[in-house]
């Protein structure tokens, strides 16, 4: 592709209906050239140009760049955005890397800066040396396949016209119609992976193959091509997978189990990208581990992942934003005859009378005259053990919560009428054996559960 037709890489993936766009310049020679090029067909498309410039405080000259877009929008008639923001406090205040978080920091405030012209497209500058570096940035990182597919000419708003146009073609346009720009002195700072790969590792490569930007770039198209392909069939089946969205997500797990491995790990992708927005910082390490949660012994276990909390509760995946708040434990005392609310709203309604009604889930009666103490409802402790209706012997709670597969978090809010130490109740399940009413007994302790 000659510079001469560098315009012509706009116009044939232009987006179709569009009339607003926003263009993001930094004022180095990529986004200057973009916005040349833009500008020189724009009357040609009938579409509205603005510009977007984010100064993100990490060098002493950048507001010298902030001036230098809006002069050159200026001279050119184009509106300009242009803002400052502390990205190396975003970076240390997120615990990110100094690109992660001017990468945040400059979508976020495109995409706030789009909704307010209401833009059609939010145009990028990317071009195919930085889709070399990209694919690098993510192989080395650990990326699984669909990470490897790299940038895309369009990604729902965004688009970026020049991904097929080397940093050599960009330049000789410049040259050709003597546009200005300015340097950014951060880009040969070898402490950023990206300048490592560029000034150090892409040159070696290029001695080997001349063309690996080009065969990176036939791979990476391959690859969208084929993702596209798995994310129509993760769109027809993804939402059988679904028991619940009301507390974060929850998938079913025998379903994922019998799935593909291929298919389940892009489930799984697609879980965390619904739940967190986007799956920056999910690497190929992190979809394992939840592979590890689903396929493991444990029935009950949890992990923290960049952004959000998986957990395994028996025959569920659950997938959080953060960690659910633990209820706070309770030891209340029941008034008898009285009602007592419990943390969970419910109302326990305990009643003094001469002949038995029956029992069910949430009825329990009591010979008044075998119970020594008075009684509190209170939260599972470990170690609690109680003699459950019916069986020979003490069980352990822990072990009767996880026979009737109670989460850990609900565990934790199963409230326990107890007599002393004894536990008579586990209630709206299950009582135990001791002080059973029955004939010639004495008064019966009638305990509701409403």
């Amino acid at each position: 592709m000659k510079s001469i037709h560098l315009a012509q890489s706009i116009i044939d993936p232009f987006p179709a209906d569009a009339q607003q766009l926003l263009v993001g310049v930094s004022g180095g020679v990529d986004s200057v050239v973009l916005l040349h090029t833009l500008k020189d067909v724009s009357e040609r498309l009938n579409v509205s140009l603005h510009v977007a410039h984010l100064d993100h405080q990490i060098r002493s000259e950048s507001s010298n760049d902030a001036a230098f877009v809006r002069d050159l929008c200026g001279q050119w008639d184009i509106p300009c955005y242009a803002e400052s923001y502390d990205v190396a406090e975003l970076a240390e205040r997120g615990k990110l890397s100094i690109e992660m978080a001017g990468r945040q920091a400059r979508r976020e405030f495109f995409q706030r800066i789009a909704e307010m012209i209401e833009a059609d497209a939010i145009v990028l500058a990317h071009h195919l040396d930085d889709q070399l570096e990209t694919f690098l940035i993510r192989l080395l990182r650990g990326s699984g396949q669909s990470g490897l597919a790299a940038m895309r000419i369009h990604t729902g708003i965004w688009w970026r016209p020049l991904l097929g146009c080397s940093r050599g073609q960009i330049l000789e346009y410049a040259q050709k119609y003597e546009l200005r720009w300015v340097e950014d002195q951060s880009n040969n700072n070898p402490v950023f992976l990206r300048n490592q790969l560029r000034h150090q590792l892409i040159p070696q490569l290029l001695e080997i193959n001349s063309n690996i930007a080009q065969k990176v770039a036939g791979l990476t198209q391959q690859i969208q091509v084929e993702e596209d392909y798995w994310q129509e069939l993760i769109t027809q089946q993804f939402n059988d997978l679904v028991i619940s969205c009301n507390d974060g997500l929850r998938l079913r797990r025998g379903d994922l189990l019998v799935m593909h491995p291929a298919l389940r790990m892009r489930m799984l992708r697609e879980a965390l990208r619904r739940l967190r927005g986007d799956l920056q910082r999910i690497e190929a390490v992190h979809l394992h581990s939840i592979e590890m949660l689903l396929t493991g012994q444990r029935s009950q276990a949890q992990l923290d992942l960049p952004g959000c909390w998986v957990a395994r509760r028996y025959e569920t995946l659950w997938l959080r934003d953060v960690a659910p708040k633990l209820p706070e434990r309770f030891d209340l005392s029941l008034p008898l005859p009285g009602e007592l609310e419990l943390p969970d709203g419910r109302i326990l309604r305990s009643s003094i009378q001469d002949e038995q009604e029956g029992e069910s889930t949430n009825v329990a009666e009591y010979s008044l005259a075998l119970l020594p103490h008075s009684l509190r409802v209170r939260s599972w402790q470990a170690g609690d053990r109680f003699e459950p209706l019916g069986m020979t012997g003490r069980k352990r709670l822990k072990n009767y919560f996880s026979d009737c597969q109670i989460e850990l978090e609900a565990r934790l809010k199963t409230p326990l009428l107890v007599s002393g130490e004894t536990i008579l109740w586990v209630i709206g399940m299950r009582r135990s054996n001791y002080a059973v009413a029955g004939k010639d007994k004495g008064m019966i302790l009638r305990v509701e559960l409403i």
